[in-house]
């Protein structure tokens, strides 16, 4: 005799994505090694975060889980970064940036369905390569003052479309940031703020999409403690850096960032 079908609210309520509520303990060890480096990276040149963690973790586990890994050890590096003197003002001025970041993610997670298109991957990892290289060669772009008004959202709303394909919040947000002429330290907490806004909306993506319930937040929040002491070993070397040697070991971060988006794109063609 067949067994009755559940009735529609089974379906409709049903997560879209079936994660797994535990890692085994070679991929628990895998991810304490993989976020102790990407903190690491974080705390010398203010992002990577994410780049390094997905683009690792999604190695050895779906795409989704290794975003919803980053989430908790992502908030709380980000608002570390952001500590101190000046943040509100940076806050002012990056507003229409941030409030375009969370729309733009609401966008792409309607129009893409998550994270994990290796084209996606692979076009942010060029573009990260390309912007590297001519910076690296004395190429400096500026923002006029009075283009940041419209400017701002645009790039807000493009880097929120790219976070929602690949879960990795740089492109286009860092270059321009970079092009509004920040001093070092200032820079490195426009990165931290705009990453966390980035985050916020990431973690609601994932969690309207089934990726992030209590068990998959829980594996997150164990992956703070190495995130941070990552950090803290980046920020002291940071710290010991003149501020054009930053700003080289920044445009080569990004360049060994976007060469691994790219191998790894080319890898899953």
């Amino acid at each position: 005799m067949q067994a009755p079908a559940p009735p529609p609210c089974v379906h409709r309520f049903r997560p879209r994505i079936d994660m797994p509520d535990t890692l085994s303990p070679l991929l628990a060890a895998i991810a304490i090694a993989v976020f102790v480096l990407a903190g690491f990276v974080k705390g010398v040149i203010g992002l990577g975060l994410p780049t390094i963690s997905i683009g690792l973790l999604s190695l050895v586990m779906p795409p989704a889980q290794a975003a919803a890994l980053l989430v908790v050890p992502s908030l709380l590096t980000n608002v570390w970064q952001i500590a101190g003197a000046g943040w509100g003002a940076l806050l002012r001025r990056l507003a229409t940036l941030l409030v375009g970041l969370c729309v733009g993610v609401a966008l792409g997670a309607a129009a893409f369905g998550g994270i994990g298109g290796r084209a996606a991957g692979l076009l942010l990892g060029v573009a990260l390569v390309a912007y590297a290289l001519l910076s690296l060669k004395a190429w400096r772009p500026r923002v006029a003052p009075g283009a940041e008004r419209w400017a701002s959202p645009l790039v807000g709303v493009a880097t929120g479309l790219v976070t929602a394909a690949t879960g990795v919040f740089v492109i286009p947000a860092v270059p321009y940031l970079q092009a509004l002429g920040l001093a070092k330290d200032e820079l490195v907490r426009a990165l931290g703020l705009s990453f966390l806004v980035a985050t916020v909306a990431l973690a609601a993506s994932l969690g309207h999409g089934g990726a992030l319930g209590a068990p998959q937040a829980i594996a997150s929040l164990l992956a703070v403690p190495p995130a941070l002491v990552g950090m803290g070993l980046g920020q002291w070397l940071r710290g010991r850096l003149a501020p054009e040697t930053f700003r080289r070991w920044f445009l080569l971060g990004l360049l060994a960032l976007g060469a691994w988006l790219v191998a790894r794109g080319l890898a899953g063609l």
